[in-house]
């Protein structure tokens, strides 16, 4: 699955902020508060098509019962957002595929 993600956050209503105008650390915790499952990537791996910055390890979160994924998205001039948005199965897979040993 590739899309822009910043077009989707702008036209979508189906996700949820769950944190937004914070640093990388305070996304991470909410991330691995919040998740049911949290995997870990190398900063400039691709998840919806989009590149996630942070430090490293980047968690991920999944609910596959939701079907969706946590992940923090940094945009330049206002901060880092943890945001759930749904996913589907094909896009869990991938980040299986490229998740890390923490």
């Amino acid at each position: 699955m590739s899309f822009c993600l910043e077009t989707y956050l702008q036209q979508s209503d189906d996700y949820e902020v769950l944190l937004s105008r914070a640093g990388f650390k305070d996304c991470a915790k909410i991330i691995e508060e919040r998740a049911i499952e949290v995997l870990y990537i190398n900063p400039g791996d691709k998840v919806l098509g989009a590149r996630i910055i942070g430090i490293y390890p980047i968690p991920v979160g999944i609910n596959e019962n939701k079907g969706t994924i946590i992940i923090s998205y940094t945009k330049p001039c206002h901060g880092t957002a943890a945001i759930e948005l749904p996913v589907d199965e094909e896009e869990i897979k991938n980040i299986r595929k490229i998740a890390i040993d923490k």
